[in-house]
């Protein structure tokens, strides 16, 4: 779950965003993008506008987040255009005014509204014009060009792109970005590119990376892998301590065989690796058994997608991962916790004196 919530939002966001503290808006702004982009590690960078939009068509509404791009350049810091599955962004690359200019929607957003390619959609921003009658919201007609699926719910149910310009006269702001988003060469220094591209942006800027973004989501996907792990150690334990309570009710049973063989001569630490074997024997076949019945669910599993819901899970199937170490550490521990298991039993096999087993014999 982490590592595929991890690729699609790496793919489908920029990894650094630099916004005014303000929230003023950045504008002449080509001039600090080619000098953002020259700053060290940052390999690709691209303005954006953002602004909270209503999409409608005819009776049916759903709100969403709308981002202006210039579609070469978002290309660079996001995988998103390249998702579309229905209809084409060829329409947002091409310059000019139009009647209907282009936008592409999320699949969920754009089933909610119910339009499909070809439709034409109203697009309503809350940032209006000032007239005699008051705040009068302003509104665009915008033909839908394409329809993009990611997988991940947050972007496919909400999220929208136009032309720059486009976005620009929507919102009555002319020559304005609202963020710059950047992809570096290491993400996992995302932080620390992003404080030196603050750095170098001046006072009034803010830098915000994929980590702090998503923190919280990624915390509680930790805090929900150590869990799974002490469940699994639980289960372990419990059939590590029916292997206990077999081996001594096996002791118990042959104590007159055991007592006979160490009258022949046998040793008490002969006894003691006989259970111990048998335990052993025992956690190894279970193990085996279980990694091969394991890692045959986790291929149907990731072969045939379980679906989940998206709304709830944020991705739409169930993902496997199956991992050579994760099998070698659960072997490691189920074969470790075995061989406590038959500590006690076998030394209890060795201390058995021949004389007091057979008495009554």
């Amino acid at each position: 779950m982490r590592r595929d919530l991890q690729a699609r939002l790496l793919g489908s966001t920029a990894h650094v965003d630099l916004m005014r503290t303000a929230d003023d808006g950045m504008r002449n702004w080509q001039p600090l993008l080619q000098r953002m982009a020259a700053v060290p590690h940052v390999t690709a960078a691209a303005p954006g506008l953002y602004g909270q939009v209503l999409i409608s068509r005819g009776a049916r509404s759903g709100g969403g987040l709308l981002k202006g791009i210039v579609p070469a350049e978002e290309r660079n810091v996001s995988d998103l255009l390249g998702k579309v599955t229905r209809g084409s962004v060829a329409s947002l690359q091409q310059a000019g005014p139009s009647a209907l200019p282009p936008i592409v929607l999320g699949s969920d957003l754009a089933e909610t509204i119910g339009a499909d390619v070809g439709d034409s959609v109203l697009v309503t921003s809350p940032q209006g014009e000032l007239t005699p009658l008051g705040l009068v919201p302003k509104y665009q007609r915008f033909q839908l060009a394409g329809i993009f699926h990611s997988g991940f719910f947050q972007y496919d149910s909400s999220y929208g792109f136009v032309r720059l310009f486009d976005a620009q006269r929507l919102f009555s702001e002319p020559d304005l970005i609202s963020v710059i988003s950047f992809k570096v060469d290491d993400l996992y220094h995302a932080d620390r590119i992003g404080l030196a591209i603050e750095k170098s942006a001046g006072a009034g800027f803010q830098a915000t990376n994929w980590m702090d973004q998503n923190r919280e989501l990624f915390r509680a996907l930790k805090l929900e892998q150590a869990v799974t792990f002490i469940v699994i150690a639980l289960i372990v334990c419990v059939a590590s301590l029916n292997i206990l309570i077999a081996l001594t009710m096996l002791v118990m049973e042959k104590s007159r065989d055991i007592a006979v063989l160490m009258s022949f001569g046998v040793q008490p630490g002969q006894i003691r690796r006989i259970f111990l074997l048998q335990g052993v024997l025992i956690s190894l076949a279970g193990t085996v058994a279980g990694l091969v019945l394991g890692y045959g669910l986790a291929w149907a599993g990731g072969h045939y997608r379980l679906p989940l819901s998206a709304a709830v899970y944020s991705i739409d199937y169930l993902p496997f991962a199956p991992r050579a170490l994760d099998g070698l550490l659960v072997a490691a521990l189920s074969l470790l916790t075995s061989w406590v298991a038959t500590l006690y039993p076998s030394a209890s096999a060795a201390r058995i004196l021949p004389a007091e087993a057979l008495r009554y014999e």
